[in-house]
């Protein structure tokens, strides 16, 4: 079993970090961050830092239509700018025009494009595009030269809580499984989440599953799989948004899941999160929490099937990570 991820590489692949603006002048906040929702989550470290050092910010935050609802709930939130990929990069272009007529006291470019270097701003940050050594975390925490880098953030509501308590059980154990994710590759077969759910209920006689899926054909299907396996499961697929989600994660005593973005928003979440890891890379992408861990496949990193992972080993580093980290 693996444990958090790595921290290093300060500013590696920057064109900054820059220095920052004083507080006094640090309102007007541009973040542009990921489509993938993943990647989108592991950046709110970033934006927590900000609004924890500005003393009234206003927050511009553009990203992928999948990423939005992360965003809906943060404090300082000015404007949340959707971005959806239209052909020959005319999205840019839209970006721009939607950004151009505001001094920015701050740019943040976390995809890597040009334009914030077509915008009127005191300081930017452009993180380079592109695969590299290291975890994603380390290289965003370089954006303004943080080390250790921030752990990622979850926003809700009060109305995402009263959702979240009206859907799950009270009074049980509740174990969050997330038995999907973006290429079949990364996914753990059905079965054998199904096996290890009974296997915990070993050691936790009062456990309820959820299962957690995102909206769309294949998440539906891939979640009806494993529901199929574990009568009485709860099921959360594609009903709610991103802050229900959290929300109903955060009542979790556990969730075991596939590399994907489900999974680090459990971690961000702060309860106990256990990624599976096969052929995807956990030195660049395991999830990043106080609570988090993770179990890779034997074998090469980037190489390893995920069906060489065993139900016994899963559980043993689930039942390990509660041990070290007992529900609250």
């Amino acid at each position: 079993m693996g444990g958090p991820a790595p921290s290093g590489n300060r500013g590696k692949g920057l064109t900054g970090p820059p220095a920052l603006p004083e507080p006094s002048v640090l309102t007007r906040i541009l973040f542009i961050t990921a489509t993938r929702l993943g990647d989108a989550v592991l950046s709110t470290g970033l934006l927590d830092h900000l609004l924890h050092r500005a003393p009234d910010p206003q927050v511009t935050v553009a990203c992928g239509p999948v990423a939005a609802g992360l965003f809906e709930r943060m404090p300082g939130l000015a404007r949340l700018l959707v971005v959806e990929k239209r052909r020959y990069d005319r999205h840019w272009l839209s970006l721009w025009r939607a950004c151009a007529g505001t001094r920015w006291d701050l740019a943040i470019d976390l995809r890597g494009s040009a334009v914030t270097l077509l915008l009127r701003a005191r300081r930017r940050a452009i993180m380079r595009g592109g695969r590299r050594p290291g975890h994603r975390i380390a290289h965003l925490g370089g954006v303004l030269g943080l080390l250790p880098p921030p752990t990622p953030v979850v926003w809700t509501g009060p109305a995402d809580e009263r959702r979240a308590e009206a859907l799950l059980p009270h009074g049980r154990t509740l174990v969050g499984l997330g038995p999907t994710a973006n290429w079949t590759g990364k996914i753990w077969p059905a079965d054998r989440f199904a096996a290890l759910f009974r296997g915990l209920r070993e050691a936790m006689p009062d456990a309820v599953p959820v299962v957690f899926a995102g909206p769309g054909a294949a998440e539906h299907a891939l979640g009806q799989a494993l529901i199929d396996r574990l009568p009485g499961a709860v099921d959360l697929r594609g009903r709610l948004t991103l802050a229900e989600v959290a929300a109903c994660l955060r009542r979790c005593a556990l969730y075991v899941g596939n590399d994907s973005g489900l999974m680090h928003l459990s971690a961000a979440t702060g309860i106990p999160t256990l990624g599976l890891f096969g052929p995807s890379r956990a030195s660049e992408y395991a999830p990043v929490g106080r609570r988090a861990g993770f179990v890779a496949a034997p074998g090469a990193e980037g190489e390893a099937p995920i069906g060489g992972l065993g139900v016994e080993e899963v559980a043993e580093a689930a039942l390990a990570l509660l041990a070290r980290h007992p529900a609250r």
